[in-house]
């Protein structure tokens, strides 16, 4: 669903932070696209490594990094903004790192959502839209739930 929604956009020279990076899968299509630039992070340092190695075989190392840490240790570490920012995560998490992702996304910039059910949607658009965030598309598997924000 994550990558539908990338699909979607005009990821031309822009830069792309990816929360909760997992295997780098979301930053290396970004990447594949035509983002200029891609920066993951996550709380798992086998993601970490994992990430940055499938990097290197995707031939995308030169302009992606891997960073270990969760939103609160990486993202007020990282220099400039984002015009996208992408995050397959779990509700709450979500829900708590919103106002992070958003300090970094700059105005019009994209933030994609998903690891959460689609009963959790009306929560996350409310605080969503709490944040300056107004809904462009979602989509769903499932019980599963995705979405492509704007700011």
């Amino acid at each position: 669903m994550m990558i539908a929604h990338l699909l979607q956009l005009d990821l031309h020279d822009c830069r792309l932070l990816d929360c909760g990076t997992g295997t780098g899968i979301l930053a290396i299509a970004a990447l594949k696209l035509g983002a200029r630039e891609a920066v993951g992070y996550d709380i798992d340092e086998w993601s970490v490594d994992n990430a940055r190695h499938n990097a290197v075989i995707n031939r995308v190392d030169d302009r992606f990094r891997s960073l270990l840490g969760d939103a609160g240790q990486v993202i007020p570490a990282l220099d400039g903004t984002f015009d996208v920012v992408t995050a397959n995560i779990n509700r709450n998490i979500l829900l708590a790192d919103m106002p992070l992702f958003v300090s970094r996304l700059v105005p019009g910039g994209h933030l994609l959502l998903s690891g959460f059910y689609r009963d959790d949607l009306p929560l996350l658009l409310d605080s969503a839209r709490s944040h300056g965030l107004r809904l462009v598309s979602q989509t769903n598997d499932g019980d599963w739930q995705s979405c492509c924000l704007q700011r």
